[in-house]
């Protein structure tokens, strides 16, 4: 698992309702069901990610995050999770106020542009 993805596991409490936003290829929400009992949803827009969050047997719908969350209601889950994906959004500060009304609370990470390596790619 991703360094960060094992940090944010154990922020998570087991037996949550979690949603997370950009999930990639389920990774996370695999790995919350399996040792933490977690249930819940993926979005994701890339078909290959999709394809392998359906291989992990991980819920997951094809969504856009940039048309916000008005398929979810209003504290539908315990904790909302975006990770490595603030910066691909258009509206961050729409989708950061959605996932506060439909989950209790969020976690969101995001990559260091400034770190020298990335600056000096």
């Amino acid at each position: 698992m991703r360094a960060d993805l094992d940090i944010i596991q154990e922020w998570i409490p087991a037996g949550s309702r979690v949603l997370d936003l950009g999930c990639g290829n389920g990774e996370l929400l695999a790995w919350l069901r399996d040792h933490k009992q977690v249930s819940g949803y993926g979005l994701e827009i890339d078909p290959d990610n999709i394809a392998a969050c359906i291989d992990k047997g991980v819920n997951v719908i094809e969504q856009n995050l940039d048309l916000g969350l008005g398929n979810f209601a209003s504290d539908s889950f315990d904790m909302v999770v975006m990770t490595q994906a603030l910066q691909a959004v258009h509206y961050p500060d729409k989708l950061m106020k959605e996932m506060l009304r439909v989950g209790r609370q969020c976690i969101i990470t995001f990559p260091n542009f400034g770190h020298w390596r990335c600056r000096w790619y």
